[in-house]
């Protein structure tokens, strides 16, 4: 089953996934997609409050972080999902992600956490669903002292394209087990 929908004059046939017995989710990848990755960064800068450096989490958020910070020209820092060697002095938070079937953690080293201190940061995502993920996100940069100006995604999932808090480009719908949309 699929559901057709246009993303910054792009129409994309999204798979719908079973997330439990009776609610299916359409499954909106931007990797492979550069089409829809360069469009979509371009609608999403052109609403985007100003900013000094883009953040995002990993690994769904990247491209669309990249190719907001290359037509920017501004920078980007991924919050990385578990400590990995080369970080010293971690910073880090739980993340419980709808996408993923178990807990997960958000860590940044002090490097990066020195690019964003002071800093006016954009944080970007492909789909905030729960809103889970960006809490996380949040609660990582508030450890670290810098102005978060704006919170962005491609796609708002359900109940999160109600939110005034995030800017994004279309709004996902949930979906029965049948592939019909779910209704407000």
């Amino acid at each position: 089953m699929y559901y057709e929908m246009e993303i910054a004059g792009l129409k994309r046939q999204l798979t719908l996934c079973p997330l439990n017995d009776s609610l299916y989710i359409a499954g909106f990848i931007m990797f492979n997609d550069v089409e829809i990755t360069e469009a979509a960064a371009k609608e999403l800068l052109a609403k985007a409050p100003d900013f000094d450096i883009i953040v995002t989490a990993e690994s769904k958020g990247i491209p669309i972080a990249y190719e907001m910070a290359r037509q920017s020209g501004k920078g980007y820092i991924v919050l990385r999902k578990g400590k990995k060697l080369y970080m010293k002095d971690v910073i880090e938070t739980d993340v419980d992600s709808i996408t993923t079937d178990h807990l997960q953690k958000l860590t940044l080293d002090t490097a990066d956490a020195e690019k964003l201190k002071g800093r006016r940061v954009l944080v970007v995502d492909d789909v905030i669903s729960t809103g889970e993920s960006l809490k996380s996100m949040e609660l990582l940069l508030d450890q670290i002292g810098c102005d978060i100006v704006g919170r962005m995604a491609v796609l708002a999932e359900g109940d999160s394209a109600d939110r005034d808090d995030i800017i994004f480009l279309e709004k996902l719908p949930l979906f029965h087990p049948d592939g019909s949309v779910i209704e407000d």
